[in-house]
């Protein structure tokens, strides 16, 4: 592990080579993504969709955000009685969420908005979850993310994010440092830490939960305090 820390230390933390995203480089990521999206991701991700919706069903209040919707993996698993809002940035994305929604006649799901996570136009307070999964390591300012959805959830609901967050070291660590460069391409960060996402000693974190396979993704819940 000595070598490993070396090269950390060398590298100076995070000061290491990564392609930076913007909204336009989401996008183009997310057209070439969108016809073959289910069945490239929909298998692996499954098993964190279906903790993170099963949290979320177990909660109080009726109004969910979904943030970073995609073809609306997740739309039918959410219980009735729920309303919930899905936003994505990628139009060609959100075209195949509404065609899921029509087919599987989800009444549940209110609207599906084409809209900057970073920038939403909702008001404060508007929901009593927001939830999103596998997005926090795809938009470009995460840290910009998190505020957003603090902002649009009411005093004392609930945050939830499910995504793959990096390895403290081993083979993985390197591999995952060794695709970072290809971030714009991918339309993801593949060495993307919980810290680039939110400070644990600041936020509410209520529960920190590994998910299959082989706890590759990880699911947070946090509770908005104020």
């Amino acid at each position: 592990m000595a070598h490993i820390e070396q090269l950390r230390n060398e590298l100076g933390g995070k000061a290491h080579p990564r392609a930076a995203l913007d909204a336009d480089s989401v996008r183009n990521a997310y057209r070439r993504w969108a016809n073959v999206y289910d069945a490239v991701f929909g298998g692996v991700s499954a098993f964190g969709r279906r903790r993170a919706v099963a949290a979320i069903n177990r909660l109080p209040g009726p109004k969910v955000l979904e943030v970073g919707v995609g073809t609306g993996l997740a739309l039918p698993r959410y219980r009735q009685g729920l309303t919930v809002t899905g936003i994505d940035l990628s139009r060609e994305m959100l075209d195949k969420a509404r065609q899921r929604v029509a087919e599987d006649r989800l009444g549940h799901v209110d609207a599906l908005i084409e809209m900057d996570a970073e920038a939403m136009s909702f008001a404060d307070g508007s929901f009593d979850i927001a939830v999103a999964m596998f997005t926090a390591s795809v938009v470009p300012d995460a840290k910009k993310l998190f505020a957003e959805m603090n902002r649009v959830v009411r005093p004392g609901g609930h945050i939830l994010f499910v995504n793959h967050f990096a390895a403290e070291g081993g083979p993985r660590w390197w591999i995952e440092r060794t695709m970072a460069p290809l971030s714009r391409v991918l339309g993801w960060h593949p060495d993307f830490a919980l810290r680039d996402l939110l400070d644990p000693t600041e936020a509410a974190v209520e529960s920190v939960e590994g998910c299959p396979p082989a706890g590759l993704f990880t699911l947070v819940q946090l509770r908005k305090t104020c």
